[in-house]
């Protein structure tokens, strides 16, 4: 059966080679595949954080009444990475490569400092106190996921 971990971690995979994408592209110098790339990749983690923010953590708050533990420490998190993504953005498209990779770097780190603490805490938290709720809440997830 599939799990919130499980599914969650997936999509972490899914944007993590987005961002590789771009990252290649910039090895082979091709800044507008560069570009299109970290597009899609910016929007993949955004609407990965949107879905978690408006489905997974208030439910997870809700069934549990924590709302000061890990889920605010991962919004808190994703606020930090928002801003990164904008000044990544604003240079790739000022074709800055030298920024867009020192910028790069650090979203890197946050994001697999990041992905590490929901996989390997979060959502199996949300797992063992959602788990009467885990059909309904992984068929929204799943739904608001493929909206991007």
């Amino acid at each position: 059966m599939t799990t919130i971990r499980t599914f969650m971690s997936d999509d972490h995979r899914r944007c993590d080679d987005y961002f590789a994408e771009a990252e290649q592209a910039l090895s082979k110098k091709n800044l507008e595949a560069a570009r299109a790339a970290f597009g899609h990749f910016r929007s993949a983690v955004l609407t990965h954080f949107d879905c978690e923010e408006k489905t997974l953590f208030p439910t997870f708050e809700a069934k549990t009444g924590m709302t000061m533990g890990p889920t605010q420490v991962m919004r808190m998190e994703h606020e930090q990475m928002r801003a990164l993504f904008e000044d990544a953005r604003a240079a790739i498209e000022a074709g800055d490569i030298d920024e867009y990779l020192g910028i790069a770097e650090s979203l890197l780190i946050m994001m697999q400092q990041h992905n590490m603490k929901e996989e390997n805490i979060l959502y199996p938290m949300c797992d063992q106190h959602l788990s009467a709720e885990l059909p309904a809440v992984l068929e929204r997830l799943e739904t608001e996921l493929s909206q991007e």
